[in-house]
């Protein structure tokens, strides 16, 4: 189903477009751009919640952070898709914000964990809270299964893409 500028729903099935695009693809090209695009300025609304200076960029690395725990800069450059020196530069940031510590990891003393503050900590949750209820709201009218299998088909989708 695609939702057109009316509001009215259209279904779109095997349909082929004079260039011979499949409908379908179409369809979710169209849509995940408008998602994506809004989740682009919603991250950064998010990362200016948690400290006014920070990367929207950057918001992705304390979510990460909050529902793992300890990451070596490793494990976290490989989960958001940058290099080394991104990561290293991105953690610094953090750092100095006050929002992430470097500890050793206890399961090799030559390496580090990052992991969020208290401050960082308590500053994500926060955010990450008003944003759960703005999807509460945004989507009470919808069955709670609908919503479970939004988000597995959006976990689905990430695993494919993460290939």
């Amino acid at each position: 189903m695609h939702e057109d500028a009316n509001g009215d729903a259209h279904r779109v099935t095997g349909q082929m477009t004079p260039s011979g695009a499949d409908q379908e693809f179409l369809a979710l090209e169209r849509e995940l751009t408008v998602l994506l695009r809004r989740a682009r300025a919603n991250q950064g609304e998010m990362a200016r919640e948690v400290h006014p200076d920070l990367e929207s960029s950057a918001y992705g690395l304390l979510i990460r952070l909050d529902e793992l725990g300890g990451q070596r800069a490793t494990e976290l450059a490989a989960y958001i898709g940058v290099g080394k020196a991104t990561m290293s530069r991105q953690l610094r940031a953090l750092e100095d914000l006050g929002l992430i510590a470097r500890q050793p990891d206890p399961a090799d003393g030559r390496a580090w964990l990052v992991t969020l503050t208290d401050t960082g900590r308590g500053r994500v949750g926060k955010v990450r809270e008003a944003r759960r209820a703005r999807y509460v709201s945004q989507l009470a009218h919808w069955d709670r299964h609908e919503v479970s299998e939004l988000a597995r088909l959006l976990h689905e989708l990430n695993g494919v893409m993460e290939r």
